[in-house]
């Protein structure tokens, strides 16, 4: 393993605490009784007080040194006296242990008592401290100049997201965005069950993809030797628990879709779906907005967020606006009655790429993603969606060529949809078919397997029931001001982290010529380095081997590139 200069010395004081008697990571039961916060909220003057936490910054005077502790809350400045540490002759614990052996980031459990210092901070005086746990690697703490301005901040998103342990250590600003993700949950949560409504969990692994339009992730089950699936949605069996007689049922659902990554996706997401029999989409738009009004007031204290350059209210009520009406005003193209090889052409006249495998609702989808829903800033229901577009939606009381269906958009985005539900089994057998052949077609998000026992589950009744679904990752981002979701998942997807290459020394001494001045001539380079020509043909077949270089040429002359 091939270890830096620090990770080798902190390794090296490891074996030395161990020497010396001193466990570095103790099974131990530490008794902490306060934490950074409650030591500063109820300050008494000599109070005796146990702590425990990470080592952030220490200013070593001799005798005694300043050390500043950061536990869950927050952090709290230490005061160790040698002789306060070491009451008796021997300092070995003070001058050795303490100053030689303890690092940044190392965790401690520290006892003593409060006090002042000269210019008023609230400080605790140690009179002894424990060793809890020893850093081997140094922490990306930020620095900071004589003027103040942070420089060497941890903050390559590459870095943080892969690393988020780290990210939560040193920036400790991010937390609080996972504060408020809990907050939001337990505000929507408390919702819900004020209502009468019942919280439950439905499969992950799934014998058939249903719910939604999506790529699902395929996995194979050894004993019963059949192929299940990721769940790509769970509103198919929450319907199934109004079948089975429950008034109102709600899941906060781990979703797993095998498309493509960006910004606003994550193959892994959380979706908030709730199901409630006898409403309809007309009575879950003011749900909807009561309940989104109640979350960001529980989460930021107001109705109102921040999100980009845009100022957003979350207060009830929100607009209304058809999807006819909206493609109407952004295109002039009216939708209502158009056929498949219409909406086809339409789309191509506006510049939006489109293809054979597209029915309908897809193409219908395409026109108003391109050119309506960037639109949308404040909390817009877009309502009344094309048959096409909704295959598990209710036919629309008043045109049997719409369903009544809704989005909620907040600054171009989704993050909500919501039907009056399906509960006619024929209709419900009739568009299942209807997203076969479009399957058959080559559209791969369309669902190609008919769920039987769903249907046989319709032909038991289902009453007329209203569901809801919520991007619980995309609503936290507008409500936290984060314009990716990857700021507000704990570990996000990442792709395989490169693997550190072993490197010769000699193809090391190339690499770092190259930085310095990249597009060398070969000679010149060769020179420069001073090697052999045996080393350097070795090193430099071993770079061109790993890809990491590349011999240009253009005529008569040759250079070396770093790719």
């Amino acid at each position: 393993m091939l270890l830096s200069e620090q990770e080798i010395i902190r390794r090296d004081k490891l074996k030395a605490l161990r020497e010396l008697g001193i466990n570095p990571y103790p099974a131990d039961l530490f008794p902490v009784n306060h934490n950074s916060k409650q030591v500063k909220d109820g300050f008494e003057e000599g109070k005796k007080v146990i702590l425990a936490g990470r080592i952030m910054s220490d200013r070593d005077m001799g005798k005694a040194s300043f050390v500043e502790l950061q536990d869950s809350e927050g952090r709290i400045q230490l005061y160790f006296n040698r002789d306060n540490i070491c009451p008796g002759e021997d300092k070995t614990y003070y001058n050795q242990v303490f100053r030689k052996l303890t690092d940044l980031g190392d965790f401690i459990g520290v006892e003593g008592e409060l006090f002042l210092t000269k210019v008023g901070e609230k400080s605790v005086k140690v009179d002894k401290f424990t060793f809890l746990s020893k850093t081997l690697r140094p922490l990306p703490l930020p620095k900071k100049d004589e003027d103040g301005k942070v420089f060497d901040a941890f903050v390559d998103p590459e870095l943080r997201y892969r690393m988020r342990y780290v990210d939560l250590v040193v920036n400790p600003q991010v937390k609080e965005v996972f504060v408020k993700r809990t907050k939001l949950f337990n505000a929507m949560r408390s919702f819900f069950n004020n209502a009468g409504y019942m919280e439950v969990e439905t499969p992950v692994l799934q014998a058939i993809p249903g719910g939604a339009a999506a790529r699902p992730f395929i996995t194979h089950h050894n004993s019963l030797d059949i192929p299940l699936y990721m769940r790509i949605a769970n509103e198919l069996y929450l319907k199934r628990l109004i079948v089975g007689g429950f008034d109102g049922v709600y899941e906060f659902s781990k979703n797993f879709r095998n498309e493509g990554m960006d910004r606003t996706h994550n193959p892994e997401f959380t979706a908030m779906e709730i199901y409630v029999a006898y409403k309809d989409y007309n009575w879950m738009m003011e749900f909807t907005e009561n309940l989104l009004e109640h979350c960001a007031i529980e989460v930021n204290g107001t109705t109102d967020a921040t999100f980009g350059e845009h100022k957003v209210s979350f207060k009830a009520p929100y607009k209304r606006v058809t999807m006819t009406d909206a493609i109407k005003n952004f295109t002039g193209f009216d939708i209502t009655g158009k056929s498949e090889t219409e909406l086809f052409e339409a789309a191509k006249s506006m510049g939006i790429e489109v293809d054979d495998t597209m029915g309908k609702g897809k193409l219908i989808d395409e026109i108003f993603g391109a050119k309506c829903e960037g639109n949308f800033i404040q909390p817009t229901f877009i309502t009344d969606y094309p048959k096409e577009m909704s295959p598990l939606c209710k036919e629309h009381r008043d045109n049997p060529e719409l369903t009544e269906r809704f989005e909620l958009m907040v600054c171009g985005k989704e993050i909500a949809n919501a039907y009056s539900e399906l509960n006619d089994p024929i209709d419900q057998r009739a568009r299942f078919e209807n997203q076969m052949a479009l399957a058959e077609k080559g559209d791969d998000e369309a669902n190609g397997i008919i769920d039987e026992d769903f249907l046989r589950a319709l032909e038991y009744g289902m009453p007329p029931t209203s569901g809801l679904g919520i991007g619980m990752d995309r609503l936290m981002m507008f409500l936290t001001n984060n314009a990716s979701i990857q700021e507000v998942l704990f570990f996000p997807q990442m792709r395989p982290e490169k693997k550190q290459l072993d490197l010769s020394e000699d193809e090391k001494l190339i690499i770092n010529l190259l930085k310095e001045e990249n597009n060398q001539l070969i000679a010149d380079l060769k020179a420069k380095s001073a090697l052999s020509g045996k080393k350097w043909d070795a090193a430099m077949k071993g770079l061109a081997k790993h890809g990491l270089t590349q011999v240009v040429v253009d005529g008569e002359t040759k250079t070396v590139v770093l790719k």
